[in-house]
């Protein structure tokens, strides 16, 4: 029998519960930049914590945009992308932090990083699950981009349906918040980059189901098993663990907000520069999380001027084969 609680639904019920206060989403009006003492506390490189660089980096921005008037939210993000992810315990990190300063709350979550591509035997910025060593902002790179961006619309879509472990069947329809990029990052539209839960429907059959308002003309729907990635890869996007997702989606509905990701370019460069000169980034007053930076040796970031060329011959000298038709589902999906 049809459920009729869907994703969305969840999602909805969820919101609720991480709904922040109303006093919350009244922005910090302190004139000086200093950091209040409590939020201190949180700075540091350890497990729940954030790096200095970044909070101040996020902070500056936030206060910025509220001072602009354009932003007014009470709360504000920031991502550490030269964090791990995937954790050998099979946790994903925390590093995409929420933090509202009116309320004195500091939030960790999960976030993936772009995974990048392996163009075969032209150029490889693919990144692993743990560390990403790869950063650009070319479109259909994959890659994430570090610097400023601002939250805007939320739209909402539907991925499928799939079957619990009830073997009922039920929707997934995800929502994605647009990020709008400054400088680097102003092609984020063009990118299609944003954040969303980290959840799809994957092997895909079509069943027949003409009573579904989902249906296509021929009343077949797209039906396959739910797949959860946070401590995954994305193409690019921040995505985040359905579970901590609503939180997110609830304090920036029809309310804009700050979103800073490290690492930038400038950061990228210069930590490669002085790894290649064999000196220390922390020794010169650069910041890396110390763990990735052993795993990947050394940060490459990849200018749009020039891959973006690369990616595009790529594509005209390996065109995609032409569309398949989804199979009919047959008998029971496992």
């Amino acid at each position: 029998m049809l459920q009729k609680s869907t994703f969305a639904g969840i999602v909805g019920v969820l919101a609720l519960i991480f709904a922040v206060p109303a006093s919350a989403q009244k922005p910090a009006t302190e004139g000086s930049a200093t950091i209040p003492g409590w939020l201190m506390g949180h700075v540091g490189e350890g497990k729940g914590q954030i790096a200095l660089t970044v909070l101040e980096r996020s902070r500056t921005l936030y206060l910025s945009k509220v001072a602009e008037g354009k932003v007014r939210n009470g709360c504000y993000f920031a991502m550490d992308a030269t964090r791990p992810n995937d954790l050998t315990d099979g946790q994903s990190g925390g590093r995409f932090y929420v933090i509202c300063e009116t309320q004195q709350s500091f939030r960790v979550i999960s976030a993936g990083h772009g995974g990048g591509r392996n163009l075969q035997g032209i150029v490889n910025f693919s990144n692993g699950r743990e560390c990403a060593k790869n950063f650009g902002n070319a479109l259909d790179s994959n890659l994430t981009a570090g610097g400023a961006y601002l939250t805007n619309e939320i739209k909402t879509s539907f991925k499928g349906y799939y079957r619990t472990q009830a073997r009922d069947e039920t929707i997934l329809t995800r929502s994605f918040v647009q990020f709008d990029g400054m400088g680097e990052t102003a092609n984020a539209r063009q990118r299609a980059i944003g954040g969303h839960a980290a959840a799809l429907v994957s092997g895909i059959c079509m069943q027949k189901k003409p009573e579904s308002s989902y249906a296509n003309r021929d009343g077949y729907v797209p039906l396959g098993k739910l797949v959860t990635y946070a401590g995954g890869r994305s193409d690019g996007c921040t995505s985040w663990s359905p579970e901590e997702t609503p939180q997110v989606l609830s304090m920036v509905k029809d309310n804009p907000t700050t979103v800073y990701i490290y690492p930038e370019s400038h950061d990228i460069q210069a930590v490669a520069q002085t790894v290649a000169a064999g000196q220390s980034p922390v020794r010169n007053g650069l910041y890396w999380n110390a763990s990735c930076l052993k795993e990947i040796g050394s940060p490459t970031f990849w200018k749009k001027e020039k891959l973006e060329p690369v990616i595009v011959q790529y594509k005209h000298d390996h065109p995609a084969p032409p569309p398949r038709p989804t199979p009919i589902c047959e008998g029971a999906l496992n």
